[in-house]
């Protein structure tokens, strides 16, 4: 039986907690403090582990967001996936989407304090998850709380002389309690947007985004973008609330969503584009040197 048990992070600078559970796929369920939770609760845990149903804020690996097909073709290695096998899962077109870790039950608990929680996903042990990508390597992420900033490291250490495609991201969604959502104000950074087809896969064109501040109101988004600086910062504000997210470092791309069936924004931090691993438009981690990212999210 699998132990679903949550750590529970407490920072020691407010009364901001972050919740998170290492066997349900290290996802953070909860970001919360006082009794106002700040990460949309969605479907709950149990969706997420049962049918791959997002929520709180999980990873996204090894591809973000949605493939174009249901193969690639990535460092010389062609691989076919199947949607329903190997935690593959389809989007309404029938295209893996979000990667194949949700739920996974093989992250192991490194290092565990108050406020800061490590753990790590050894690729090479697990064969279900190299048939869909098949390149060794160690997928740690270590979390800190503190002066109401939860920090986000994520390191990617190959364990053989191949290198490992980068093409991961995660899928934070915020929520702000008490305000309608017409009345949530975005703040974006200066991007590139690049444009999609039916199936939400970007076709090659591209427009500059200015970025900036403008209401949300009853405006649907599923936005990817490319060109994102790093120390970038997305946010949403309502009341007295504003929720940050700083692109700190190794995320170059994003995808904004904000649905308009349900209370919630993503401002998503990526490594590569959508369809990345298909198209070769991703960083590698490459032989004998680990590769980190690093975002923030802020409670203001």
């Amino acid at each position: 039986m699998v132990d679903f048990e949550p750590v529970i992070l407490q920072d020691p600078d407010s009364a901001l907690t972050a919740t998170y559970v290492p066997k349900a796929g290290m996802i953070c369920t909860s970001l919360s403090a006082d009794g106002v939770e700040f990460l949309g609760q969605r479907r709950g845990l149990e969706a997420y582990v049962s049918a791959a149903k997002t929520m709180g804020l999980p990873i996204l690996y090894p591809w973000a967001n949605r493939l174009g097909a249901n193969s690639y073709t990535a460092e010389g290695a062609t691989v076919s996936v199947t949607p329903g096998v190997a935690g593959v899962h389809p989007d309404e077109h029938g295209w893996p989407i979000h990667g194949v870790l949700a739920g996974n039950s093989g992250w192991l608990v490194d290092e565990k304090t108050d406020n800061a929680l490590v753990a790590t996903l050894d690729w090479s042990s697990q064969p279900d998850l190299l048939a869909v990508f098949p390149f060794p390597h160690a997928l740690s992420m270590a979390v800190t709380l503190a002066d109401r900033t939860l920090t986000v490291t994520t390191t990617v250490t190959p364990s053989t002389a191949a290198a490992v495609p980068l093409s991961y991201g995660y899928h934070p969604y915020f929520t702000i309690s008490g305000v309608p959502r017409s009345e949530w104000q975005i703040e974006t950074p200066p991007m590139r947007r690049l444009t999609v087809d039916d199936r939400a896969i970007p076709t090659g064109d591209t427009s500059p985004w200015a970025g900036g501040t403008e209401t949300l109101g009853e405006t649907f988004l599923d936005h990817g973008f490319d060109q994102v600086a790093d120390g970038s910062v997305f946010a949403v504000s309502g009341g007295n609330r504003r929720i940050s997210v700083t692109f700190i470092s190794g995320y170059t791309c994003s995808q904004i969503f904000a649905p308009l069936n349900d209370e919630v924004i993503c401002f998503e931090p990526m490594t590569a584009p959508t369809d990345a691993l298909r198209r070769g438009t991703y960083p590698v981690a490459a032989p004998g040197a680990a590769q980190t990212s690093v975002f923030s999210i802020t409670v203001h």
